[in-house]
């Protein structure tokens, strides 16, 4: 599977009880549909599937789907603490017949670099569909080092991985080492080095509620080729990266979608909502996103 271009991490709508809003979730998807990005990723930190039940995780996997009807490709997430329920939501996925599936390290249970390995291994072979990995050791307490890709490297379904790690390093040591696995970067601010460095994907929450100004960067830099456009753009976007990163990103992701007109609802707890002034910053730093990437894009 070629991962090229926005893949969306699409968020979760819910309702003003507090469940899942299947109505909203097909009209989040519909408008990425329609906004031209390249791929959806369901199950991931920004659908908040820590905070959902499994029979809610293939609710919604099933919906995606559906609403989606091959038009875009579907990325599914594994997500989980035991092996055996990544397993599960590998399977479910195969049943459902997605195109890939997001692959991470257990949380918490600080598994060694083999032991990663085990887990990717077996949840592989519970799929059998092209996998992007995830390594996001912020999140997970771990990172996928030289000994994991060692241990992996005779996996054929590995197409891509997600670098979420931050670590610039990461990066260079990715595509220098691993040129047969496409790199899908995952740290949004560091999203130009990324296309500088090979990458041609771009897992980006942003793209929920600015789509257009994603492919703007993405298409600049992998397609025009033009990095003194990209620069440009990349600054602009900048000071909604430093927002995003303050503290309540899924927050601001699902206002960011209600200031474009779609119903993403609050989250669930231990997660708290956006004060007004968080909320007013947002609005204002979106404006004036959309104005200076919409310039830089017609004077190009």
């Amino acid at each position: 599977m070629n991962f090229d271009g926005i893949f969306t991490p699409a968020i979760t709508p819910l309702s003003a009880d507090g469940q899942l809003d299947y109505s909203a979730f097909s009209d989040v998807i519909e408008y990425l549909i329609e906004s031209r990005v390249h791929g959806i990723v369901i199950g991931g930190s920004t659908g908040e599937y820590y905070a959902h039940t499994a029979e809610e995780r293939v609710e919604v996997a099933k919906r995606a789907k559906e609403v989606i009807g091959g038009r875009l490709p579907l990325v599914v997430g594994t997500g989980g603490i035991r092996t055996e329920d990544s397993v599960y939501f590998a399977e479910k996925a195969k049943t459902l017949e997605a195109d890939a599936i997001l692959v991470g390290s257990p949380p918490y249970a600080l598994p060694t670099q083999k032991e990663i390995a085990a887990h990717v291994l077996a949840v592989d072979k519970a799929a059998g569909l092209p996998i992007m990995l995830y390594n996001y050791p912020s999140r997970m307490g771990v990172a996928m080092g030289d000994e994991f890709f060692q241990a992996i490297a005779g996996c054929k379904n590995i197409a891509a991985i997600k670098e979420s790690s931050g670590e610039m390093s990461r990066l260079h040591r990715l595509a220098h080492a691993h040129p047969q696995i496409q790199i899908s970067c995952g740290w949004d601010d560091q999203a130009l080095e990324f296309f500088a460095w090979g990458a041609r994907s771009w897992v980006c929450a942003g793209s929920n509620f600015i789509p257009r100004e994603h492919i703007a960067l993405y298409e600049a830099c992998v397609i025009e080729k033009n990095f003194d456009k990209g620069r440009r753009i990349m600054s602009a976007m900048l000071p909604l990266m430093d927002v995003l990163e303050s503290g309540k990103f899924v927050q601001s992701i699902k206002h960011g979608s209600e200031l474009s007109g779609l119903r993403a609802g609050g989250v669930r707890a231990p997660l708290q909502p956006l004060e007004p002034c968080e909320k007013d910053e947002l609005k204002s730093v979106i404006k004036t996103l959309q104005s200076n990437v919409a310039r830089i894009v017609e004077e190009a």
